[in-house]
């Protein structure tokens, strides 16, 4: 069985045209968007092409939105048009130009004079994001540099950066992952529009979030082309802004779950569950986060339906929707089907870009090691070299959907992949494209899962859900207790409340 799983899945993958279609004709998958529903209908398509039922479950509602072209230009004092979009659920501007001169949040007392300060913003776009000294990523100065120059950099980037976290606070609102209350307060005000910068520390990447705006667009730019507009501003140079975006908000959407199955013949209330979150930040193409994960686990069913039809135990792939927006999908899931809690024998999950398949965490319980170990054994060492396992490890309490099932005791595993500077470089940012995608890795990855869902349908011993007594600090918990379950948030009202 697994010489014929590695067979199909090493000499016949389908990574490659599932992997394109999903993230350049598809793209981008931002919950509540027309591109989240074509991935829906699309992948159950799929599925059934393979023979394999496949349903989209609704687990609730989201604010309906669609992107448009977005252009942004400098028009004085020189024209020049900039690297820029609009934030994920960013207002457009009503199919019209919108102009007008650019001004820099002020640096307030406090929050009562930040109100005494906000008529000022009325036909201005306002900038909200801490200015960049450098637009190079740390490793070019650390090459180059002198250590007095390095030392001067980052000293300087540091204090920008904690004046400027003190300079919003003390407005009395917040940026959140992108514009947040700040940004709407901005538009009630009458200002034309809030303009952001997320840079982290990568050529050319910017993390691209979400807008609270109703009215008016909230925008993100390039590093280097907004401390250009800053620097125009901060000199008195007299900057100004032309902004055209046909963004549009739509009637609310139904938001669902792609979830397919094939059905156990011996055990038919037991399962094994392949998971990954199928929406994306919108900004990119979701890429690495995360249609390798959704391709994955798709591949490895794919496989799975030819290798392994009449699995012991039922497979399930589960493609959650909203887990960017805090594990929605997943956790409704758990919330509509216990039984399929109740009745888990192991979840595998992945999320964290391109790379091989490097750890496993079995996820605080102590009888998982053991169920790793006999799984272990028998995988080919061409998948399995790299891997390290850390027993008993720790509970996941949130981070991605295995957390969503490990509150409740179940055995879900994270399935961690080498790093390929995801965080820096395509991890909620703006290049997180097609391009990025390391195909033999993914493939070899499906062809793992699929390894491992077979040897966790076919295991004569049930794994144990026995916890570790201490398994040291859990995010922010304390050591030794075990993450508690949220509910779903499943309405737009509720995730912005």
């Amino acid at each position: 069985m697994l010489s014929r799983i590695w067979a199909l899945g090493m000499d016949s993958s389908r990574v490659i045209p599932l992997m394109q279609v999903l993230t350049d004709s598809i793209g981008p998958r931002l919950t509540g968007t027309p591109q989240m529903q074509s991935a829906h209908d699309w992948l159950a398509k799929t599925y059934a092409s393979w023979g394999v039922q496949a349903t989209n479950e609704r687990v609730g509602t989201w604010r309906g939105w669609r992107r448009g072209t977005t252009h942004v230009d400098l028009v004085t004092p020189r024209v020049r048009s900039l690297e820029g979009t609009t934030l994920a659920w960013s207002p457009g501007t009503n199919g019209r130009d919108v102009s007008g001169p650019v001004i820099a949040l002020p640096d307030v007392a406090d929050s009562a004079a930040f109100a005494a300060w906000l008529p000022q913003a009325r036909g201005k776009f306002v900038l909200v994001s801490q200015p960049h000294p450098t637009c190079r990523p740390d490793d070019n100065w650390e090459r180059w540099a002198t250590p007095q120059t390095l030392a001067r950099v980052r000293k300087e980037r540091d204090s920008i950066r904690t004046a400027w976290t003190e300079r919003v606070r003390k407005t009395g609102y917040n940026l959140s992952l992108g514009t947040g209350t700040l940004g709407l307060a901005l538009e009630r005000a009458g200002a034309l529009g809030a303009v952001a910068s997320r840079y982290e520390g990568g050529w050319g990447v910017n993390k691209v979030f979400y807008a609270r705006n109703e009215r008016t667009p909230a925008l993100d730019l390039s590093c280097e082309d907004y401390t250009l507009v800053y620097r125009l501003a901060e000199k008195g140079q007299g900057p100004t802004l032309k902004v055209r975006s046909d963004n549009a908000f739509t009637a609310d959407a139904p938001t669902f779950n792609t979830i397919a199955t094939i059905k156990g013949t011996e055990k038919p209330e037991e399962y094994v569950v392949l998971s990954a979150h199928f929406d994306s930040w919108d900004a990119g193409s979701g890429a690495t986060d995360n249609a390798t994960g959704t391709v994955i686990m798709a591949e490895a069913m794919r496989l799975l339906a030819q290798a392994y039809p009449r699995p012991k135990r039922t497979i399930i792939a589960g493609h959650w929707t909203s887990e960017e927006q805090g594990l929605n999908g997943s956790r409704a899931y758990v919330e509509d089907h216990p039984e399929v809690v109740k009745g888990l024998q192991a979840l595998f999950n992945q999320d964290n870009g391109t790379g091989r398949i490097v750890n496993v965490s079995p996820s605080g319980l102590v009888g998982a090691g053991e169920a790793w170990g006999r799984w272990a054994s028998r995988l080919p060492p061409e998948l399995t070299s790299q891997i390290q396992y850390r027993f008993p490890g720790a509970p996941s309490a949130g981070g991605s959907d295995n957390a969503s099932f490990v509150c409740a005791g179940a055995p879900a595993f994270s399935l961690g992949s080498a790093g390929w500077d995801y965080g820096t470089y395509t991890w909620h940012t703006n290049r997180d494209t097609y391009d990025k995608v390391s195909f033999d890795d993914v493939r070899a990855n499906a062809t793992l899962v699929a390894m491992l869902a077979y040897l966790a349908a076919d295991d004569a011993q049930t794994v144990s859900r026995e916890r570790a007594v201490r398994f040291g600090e859990v995010n922010r918990g304390t050591a030794g207790q075990w993450p508690s379950c949220q509910k779903a948030i499943r309405k737009w009202g509720d995730y912005t409340r």
